[in-house]
């Protein structure tokens, strides 16, 4: 009966009885595609004012009738004389973070998994999410009361002690420091959520029969667990990899950063904001955020490659 009533089906139909019979996920998809459309897909078409003299007082068509200068400002950009520290600051502050930061949040979620006691295991995962839903703002608030030079807690802390404290605020060579530390604190819990839910489809069985092989946790941890996961870890550090131009955080940059250690919290994130929407200098911003994005482009493909080739794993 079934084989007949496919047979008996009319052909052409078969779209839209599949849209009417699931209209609400269409209108999900759809409202999805729509999203990416304009405001991802869309806007790459004024990736040409990097190569255009546009000017603001002609409005968005200054975008297409902008005169055509090529590559003038990527040139300039590229002879900058302030083009290697941004580039030093931006690509170590990435480095750094991707090196400490990435195990980290993998450590933490093994941790987690680990942990015998349900009830204190679901008060530290709720704590060390929580960071990651307070704004910047409110992060170098924090940073500030505890290592400002004058009234900062650790401060006074470390003078009734008799240690002098380091200007950690103010001198450049603390601020790589401070800004991987910072991100560590904020973004650690949430990071290893992925992780957690990668975990969590483990097998038990596995654990079970390690277990009565005479296997120990730190056996089992890294003969079930963390091969488990392998996949999960390769994909994200593609993707770790290919957004280090763009993981020294802008957002932190402006807000850590100060007159006195700017020689190493000015990245190229930041010199972009303040050359366009500062200075009204928009060729020459989206010059530089060009060279960003191309370079984090050829970043996530030689990671692809990368990983495919020696950890059996790749996003395409």
């Amino acid at each position: 009966m079934d084989a007949l009533k496919i047979i008996r089906a009319p052909k052409g139909n078969g779209i839209l009885r599949d849209i009417r019979k699931r209209y609400l996920l269409h209108m999900f998809v759809w409202m999805g595609l729509i999203h990416l459309f304009l405001f991802s897909i869309l806007p790459i078409t004024g990736v040409q004012m990097a190569f255009r003299d546009f000017k603001l007082r002609e409005g968005m068509a200054g975008i297409w009738t902008g005169k055509w200068v090529g590559l003038k400002y990527l040139e300039e950009f590229l002879t900058n004389r302030k083009f290697g520290n941004l580039m030093q600051n931006t690509l170590i502050i990435s480095v750094l973070k991707l090196i400490l930061n990435f195990p980290m949040a993998i450590a933490f979620a093994v941790m987690l998994t680990e942990m015998p006691w349900p009830r204190f295991k679901r008060v530290v995962q709720t704590v060390s999410y929580l960071p990651h839903f307070i704004s910047w703002v409110v992060v170098s608030g924090i940073m500030f009361a505890f290592f400002s030079t004058s009234q900062g807690l650790l401060t006074d802390i470390c003078s009734k002690i008799g240690i002098e404290m380091p200007p950690i605020l103010i001198k450049p060579e603390y601020y790589y420091g401070l800004a991987v530390f910072s991100e560590l604190w904020k973004e650690m819990g949430w990071n290893a959520i992925i992780y957690l839910a990668a975990i969590s489809s483990i097998d038990p069985t596995l654990y079970e029969s390690a277990q009565i092989d005479g296997a120990g946790r730190i056996r089992r941890i890294f003969s079930i667990t963390i091969p488990s996961i392998k996949g999960t870890i390769a994909v994200l550090l593609i993707m770790g990899v290919g957004g280090l131009m763009g993981g020294a955080n802008m957002e932190q940059s402006m807000l850590l950063g100060n007159a006195t250690n700017i020689a190493a919290s000015e990245i190229i994130e930041l010199y972009v904001y303040n050359q366009g929407l500062g200075s009204g200098r928009y060729s020459y911003a989206a010059a530089a955020g060009l060279f960003q994005s191309v370079v984090s482009l050829v970043l996530v493909v030689f990671a692809n490659r990368f990983s495919r080739r020696f950890l059996d794993s790749s996003l395409f």
